[in-house]
């Protein structure tokens, strides 16, 4: 009964918000002819049907794999929605407008008469303002997705060992390997991994959605990733199947050890709160990985990061592979300020936002306060990686898949 009662909720929710951009949708279509604006009118009203029952249908099928079919749907329904909430927003103030007009009015004649006729300006404006998001989101589907993008980082290290002077790391992020319908686009990715030549190649967590087979279809593609000194990788939220029901304790724990299984037959040095001491010309630096910890409520905090930072006390260089960027305030950089480097992912940028030279913004910002990019404070450096894949919505604005390359230089 709790569900019906819920899903009623939100089906109304949708249709008032409908119901207000049908009045936009009237007034710009007025001077139409009957026929044409029949068929605008069947179409606004059959995409709130298919949305209504869209969202019903997935509410009781909750927990089973969507298709490509299903996800694609689901997300442009979400678009449209979205696009009219931009709507809604310009009728509120042609609404408002016409209210304080009426008040006016009131007070200085003592006229109360409601003039009931809209704007055509301003519903002509929220209309064509939706369409840019809307426009934005259906790009973001269609090439956004697969747009490779390799960034460049040169961090200037005082401690760094000489003989790590130019060495070479590679950072990708929340492959969410679920989510891919073909291997081809991660067949591409890695190509572009292996051009770089990397000496070390670190993926920061987020392998899949949530189960471990998700994984399976890419591994041959995902194998062939190559480094001059090793792949290293660590856990994230979505890897430990937190969000699917289990029918025990055992198949959760089972599935979580397939996962690192897998990525371990694929040649990946999975760190599990650990550390390893990578050596050049008898010099050497550390790398630690620690399992998935958040600083926010809702993200367990798996990981031990003094277990992973024993025993590299003396090295002179340390980088930390730790999945959520929250982790660095919470724990990283109070307790442990000779490690000098953190690499992150998790936050995807939010798959949308503007990102472009002298501008960088996505609502995430107001979640994480360290969320794409590279951070300083003093002698230690964070570096948010934004993701190789995606989740939720297929696609991305502003925020493209990334491959991360830093050149260490000895400052």
């Amino acid at each position: 009964m709790q569900r019906y009662f819920s899903i009623g909720i939100v089906v109304f929710i949708l249709f008032l918000v409908d119901f207000y951009v049908f009045q936009a949708i009237k007034t710009v279509s007025q001077n139409l002819s009957t026929s044409t604006q029949r068929i605008i009118y069947f179409v606004h009203w059959a995409v709130f049907v298919i949305t209504a029952g869209t969202f019903a249908l997935a509410s009781f099928t909750r927990g089973t794999p969507p298709d490509a079919f299903k996800t694609y749907l689901a997300s442009t329904l979400f678009i449209i929605f979205a696009s009219k909430l931009v709507v809604v927003l310009f009728l509120f103030v042609d609404d408002t407008l016409r209210l304080g007009k009426v008040v006016f009015n009131n007070v200085n004649s003592g006229e109360t008469t409601f003039d009931p006729s809209r704007s055509k300006f301003l519903s002509q404006m929220g209309l064509m303002v939706a369409a840019v998001p809307f426009s934005a989101f259906i790009y973001g589907m269609v090439k956004g997705a697969y747009d490779y993008r390799v960034k460049r980082v040169t961090l200037r290290i005082l401690n760094l060992p000489a003989a790590f002077d130019g060495f070479r790391m590679l950072q990708i992020s929340d492959l969410h390997t679920g989510s891919f319908t073909s291997t081809e686009p991660l067949k591409e990715a890695v190509r572009l991994i292996n051009k770089q030549e990397a000496d070390l190649v670190f993926v920061t967590g987020d392998i899949v959605n949530n189960v471990a087979t998700e994984l399976t279809p890419h591994v041959d593609a995902l194998k062939e990733i190559r480094a001059k000194q090793g792949v290293f990788s660590v856990l994230g939220n979505h890897d430990y199947g937190d969000y699917v029901s289990w029918e025990s304790p055992e198949k959760k724990a089972g599935n979580l050890q397939t996962l690192i299984n897998t990525q371990r037959s694929m040649g990946w040095d999975v760190l599990l709160n650990e550390n390893r001491l990578i050596e050049k010309d008898g010099e050497y630096i550390s790398v630690l990985g620690v399992e998935n910890w958040g600083n926010r409520v809702g993200f367990p905090k798996y990981g031990d990061l003094n277990k992973a930072y024993s025993g590299s006390e003396n090295s002179p260089f340390k980088v930390l592979l730790s999945h959520d960027p929250s982790h660095w305030d919470g724990e990283i950089n109070q307790k442990y300020p000779d490690i000098d480097l953190t690499l992150s992912g998790h936050t995807h940028g939010m798959q949308f936002g503007v990102n472009i030279p002298g501008l960088k913004w996505s609502p995430v910002q107001y979640v994480y306060k360290q969320w794409a990019g590279l951070y300083k404070r003093g002698q230690q450096h964070i570096y948010v990686n934004t993701g190789l894949g995606f989740i939720g919505y297929p696609g991305r604005v502003g925020f493209l898949p990334e491959i991360t390359v830093f050149e260490l230089k000895k400052a």
